[in-house]
């Protein structure tokens, strides 16, 4: 069996962490992740722009069910891209029992994602996704199988189901999910067989290596005690990662900018770690050879690494957003604050301080609250029965008739149309208004700012891999 990856690319935003990318990593021999996140939308939308150099339909061409592929792109596909001004297609949001057009669109965007990152080599893609956004996982993960990913990793929550799911599937059998909804008297799951779907066209599929990523230890030992929800690894991030991050232990405090204060009880014991006997990574603030050496040395298979994977010239982020960002970082400007309140998941999100985003408060006033994405949307059972979704970035007024706090919706930010924006594929409004992003970044810098002695015109996934590992010139 091949030996895990030294150095794991991180899954980041919504195609952030893109095909170019994790291809490019994976050729240096790293683990490349595209991510999980919204890859539906992603299609749809790259479809509509033309598919101008044509990747897109070259993916589907290779997909199991041509039924499918040719529905998706009947649907979506503009020959020469939309005309100027007009507003993206809307696409079916995924729900507890998703439409069979939102799940052939899911599968369709997961299964392109990996294999353009798969194309032409024999190294080894992964595909991240976040626990929270349960209603989407079934699909994303049978597609990215389809498509014969090699690993995948999941964080924001306790995916103790998901090696079971894969096990599943791997197996061309139905696959549950249980879906936390708020308020419920019942039990919900999301159930998906992959014959329903595919039918005879369902290919053989192999099990991907699945790796949870935690915040603490203690997690670790829990997933590890049980072989029904034992992850295959495990990354263990620290507060300063990019991204969601886990809240700190113990009553929530916050500095004079709005940040979570972590302690030494939100560190994971990581002789605690070694001693579970399964592999990991370490994540947030090891993006230096340096840090991988002593990752190495503590008993680590190596470190997983975000924020120099998403200054990359072949990460998804548009040039006018990574040259601003090096920009900043060259000037020892550039500022990344852990939000305590800018994502409607309640989760802490690190935002880079960038005017011209909705990190700007002129500009986060300037936006009309709209929820028409919905990946973030938390399902809440009402009295009747009925199941509602709610997002605390949506209009006020819609969150509190589906039974929320006005508090809870105080500082949100729309996260969904804001990351379509980061990689050039804003929402146009009526009144000409354009989605706005929110960039993502960790908040240790050090690794960019080495990478940017190294490479003073800027850096491709490749060379950020041969950076960390000692290869570079």
């Amino acid at each position: 069996m091949r030996a895990h990856p030294t150095i794991i690319q991180g899954g980041m935003g919504v195609a952030v962490s893109s095909w170019t990318l994790a291809r490019s990593v994976a050729l240096a021999g790293g683990l490349g992740v595209v991510s999980g996140t919204a890859l539906d939308g992603v299609v749809a939308r790259r479809l509509q722009d033309g598919d101008a150099d044509g990747h897109i339909r070259r993916a589907l061409a290779h997909f199991p069910s041509q039924a499918i592929a040719e529905r998706v792109l009947a649907t979506y596909f503009r020959e020469g891209g939309r005309p100027a001004g007009k507003a993206y297609r809307p696409h079916p949001t995924l729900t507890i029992d998703p439409s069979q057009a939102a799940i052939e669109l899911s599968l369709v965007g997961n299964f392109a994602e990996v294999w353009l990152a798969k194309e032409g080599h024999d190294g080894v893609v992964g595909i991240n996704f976040l626990e929270k956004i349960q209603t989407a996982t079934l699909s994303a993960v049978l597609g990215a199988m389809l498509a014969g990913v090699d690993y995948v990793l999941m964080g924001a929550g306790i995916p103790k189901e998901m090696p079971r799911v894969l096990t599943e599937f791997a197996a061309g059998r139905p696959a549950s999910l249980t879906i936390e909804v708020e308020n419920q008297t019942e039990v919900h799951k999301a159930v998906l067989d992959p014959r329903a779907y595919l039918g005879d066209d369902l290919p053989e599929m192999t099990r991907p290596h699945f790796v949870a990523i935690i915040s603490l230890h203690v997690l670790g030992a829990y997933l590890a005690r049980d072989a029904e929800i034992r992850p295959d690894a495990f990354v263990v991030e620290g507060p300063v990662a990019g991204g969601h991050s886990a809240p700190p232990r113990g009553k929530l405090t916050l500095d004079e900018l709005g940040q979570p204060i972590y302690s030494e009880r939100d560190e994971a014991d990581l002789v605690k770690m070694v001693q579970l006997g399964l592999p990991f990574w370490l994540a947030g603030a090891w993006s230096t050879p340096e840090k991988v050496a002593e990752a190495l040395e503590i008993g680590a298979v190596g470190v997983q690494c975000g924020t120099i994977f998403a200054l990359a010239s072949d990460s998804g982020l548009t040039d006018a957003i990574r040259d601003r960002l090096i920009d900043e970082l060259k000037s020892d400007t550039l500022v990344v604050k852990n939000d305590a309140l800018a994502s409607p998941t309640g989760f802490p999100f690190k935002v880079a301080q960038l005017s011209g985003t909705l990190s700007d408060p002129v500009d986060y006033a300037a936006r009309e609250r709209i929820c028409d994405l919905g990946y973030l949307r938390q399902p809440v059972q009402e009295a009747d029965g009925t199941i509602v979704y709610r997002c605390a970035s949506e209009p006020v007024h819609m969150y509190l008739k589906k039974g929320g706090e006005e508090d809870a919706t105080k500082g949100r930010k729309c996260l969904c149309n804001a990351l379509f924006a980061n990689i050039g594929m804003p929402q146009l409004r009526k009144g000409g208004y354009v989605e706005q992003p929110a960039v993502t970044l960790g908040q240790d810098l050090e690794g960019a700012r080495g990478l940017m002695l190294a490479y003073p015109n800027g850096w491709t996934g490749r060379e950020g891999v041969d950076w960390l590992l000692g290869r570079s010139s």
